[in-house]
Parts: C-alpha cells; structure tokens; sequence
C-alpha cells in the first residue's frame, strides 16, 4: 500500500484545485426506491407513476445521496454518501431494510480523511466489493467486504492516468471496464467520459485510448448501475444543462472492445412529479433486482451552509 500521506500531500502540489465561487443556493438530496426494477422504467421512459419509498430526510446541514444496493438474505442493503456541509466531506452510510422495506439499521460503514461518495456495490469472485468515489485521496480504491455490510477493507488500487470521478464498474465480454469522469481538467468533470479495462479486478488497468470516449456538454458523467437487456447495455449518465445533476441520461453502448467503445443517449429522466419539493434534479438510477434507486434534489437558500463555506476555506 502507499503511503496515502504522502501520496495526497503530492496529488494536492500536481493538482491545485480551487475551492471555487460560492453559491447562493445549495443542493439537498434525497433518496428513494423506486417498486420497479430498471429495464421496465427505461421501457416507460420516465419516473412517474411508479410507487417510490422515500428514504427519511436528514435534518440541518446534511444530506444523502448516490444510492446503490444488494439484496443478502431478504433484505435490501443501500449504501449511500452522507453529505455534511459542516466538514465539506461526505462519508458511506448503510441502511438497512426489510423485505417490507421497513428500516432495521443505518450506521456508517466507510469513512476516511477525504471525501467519499458514489458507493458502487455489486458482487464479483465470491466477494462483495466497493467502489467508492475517493479523487482526494488522489487515486480509486477498491475494497472488499471483511463483514458484509458493516466493515470493509481497502484491496485495490485502480491507478489511471486520469484519476477517477464516479466510476462505474461492470464485467462484459469476458473482462471487467471502468467508466468514469476524470478529476482533471476540472472543467470536463460533467462533460467527459472516459473508459477502462483489465483482465480482472486487481488490475492492471488500461485506459481506453488518450481521451474520453464520449464528450457531451449536456452531460457525460456515470449515474447509476449498468442496464443489460436483449444483451444490449445502458449506462445511466448525469444530465448537467440546467444545474449539476439535472437528470439521469441513458447511453446505449453500441461498440464495447479494448480499441473501440460507441455510444449514444437515447433518453432522458427526470425527478418524479412526487419528489415534490425534491424536483430540482435526479442523478443516480441504480439497478437492484426488482426495485431501483434514485437519488432527488432540492435546491434552496440555506444561510446555515453559506456560513460554512468560508470557515472551511479558512
């Protein structure tokens, strides 16, 4: 393992990053399950009328967002970033439910020195695995699950030359890709996306081509599991025209081989009318059997978070 110390005080001298202007008005997130599993809301092409569980709301400066799930033995596990403006970091909570989809538990699972969010779950090699979205720290880090689903351990590096932003992890066509947004250029974060692949999950991991394999101004960047149906895939992407994470836009990956990927969006999601306030935005559409996760935002005026701004660039 590297010396992480060392490693994000050399990441931080490459890449200074801005902390950037500060806004007026923040997003708060909520998160729901949708009693719907993928395919039949891409076949409906929208959100609406589907029943949704509303998980609860957080209270002051926090929020939850990126949901993603398994079910293990009857009962649904959603892993989900805990967002506090406080600190200006973001921790990985599991919340547990029932098969009525009553909570039985929520505590917090992952949590380090940087920011972590986008908890990408699924089960691979008899394992369960974890791809949290950790660009702070100035690499991606794959763990494993120790004790499923309160502890896990830091396995794999995934060193790219592009640091990942929201990576999306899937096995097709006999190997596993990776598709992502980079941290740098800052200014491609929402408009890039770039892709992957290696021969098993330790690695090692090739970059598909110089750049990103598809550049979109309205939005390029991974939301949500991948959809496989009739052996053709889709690749949930955030839509960023009006704000950051508008929507949920879907790619169909026409072309998947280590010298050429094709895509192309062929349809678009927006928050529920029953998100209300939440209707703001919608970022994450992740698959989990019969029920899927999404992820609603509020914007608002909130002087409590714009207090925290400058005490955190202080």
């Amino acid at each position: 393992m590297h010396d992480l110390a060392a490693k994000d005080s050399r990441h931080r001298q490459r890449h200074r990053v801005p902390l950037g202007k500060m806004e007026w008005v923040k997003d708060f997130w909520r998160c729901g399950i949708v009693h719907a599993d993928a395919s039949s809301i891409l076949a409906r092409g929208s959100l609406d009328d589907f029943a949704i569980s509303w998980l609860p709301g957080t209270r002051g400066l926090t929020y939850l967002a990126d949901p993603f799930a398994l079910w293990r033995d009857d009962q649904l596990h959603v892993f989900v970033e805990n967002f506090d403006y406080v600190s200006g970091r973001g921790r990985i909570d599991a919340i547990t439910f029932s098969h009525k989809f009553q909570i039985l538990s929520q505590k917090t699972v992952i949590s380090e020195r940087w920011h972590l969010s986008y908890p990408y779950v699924f089960e691979a090699d008899g394992d369960i695995w974890m791809l949290p979205e950790a660009h702070q720290s100035g690499t991606s880090w794959l763990y494993r699950s120790a004790a499923f689903p309160d502890r896990w351990v830091r396995s794999y590096e995934i060193a790219l030359p592009h640091v990942p932003l929201d990576a999306t992890i899937v096995r097709r066509n006999d190997r596993w890709w990776l598709f992502y947004a980079a941290a740098h250029p800052i200014g491609e974060r929402l408009t890039a996306l770039y892709a992957a692949h290696a021969p098993c999950l330790a690695g090692p991991w090739t970059a598909c081509g110089d750049g990103p394999i598809l550049r979109d101004p309205a939005g390029a960047r991974p939301g949500g599991t991948p959809i496989v149906q009739d052996d053709v895939m889709y690749l949930p992407l955030q839509s960023c025209v009006k704000t950051y994470g508008s929507g949920v836009r879907v790619a169909q990956i026409d072309t998947l081989t280590p010298e050429r990927i094709s895509a192309r969006i062929i349809t678009e999601l927006s928050a529920p009318r029953s998100a209300a306030p939440f209707n703001d935005g919608c970022h994450t559409l992740a698959a989990a059997g019969a029920v899927t996760l999404i992820d609603v935002k509020q914007r608002r005026f909130s002087p409590l978070a714009l207090a925290t701004w400058p005490l955190r660039r202080a």
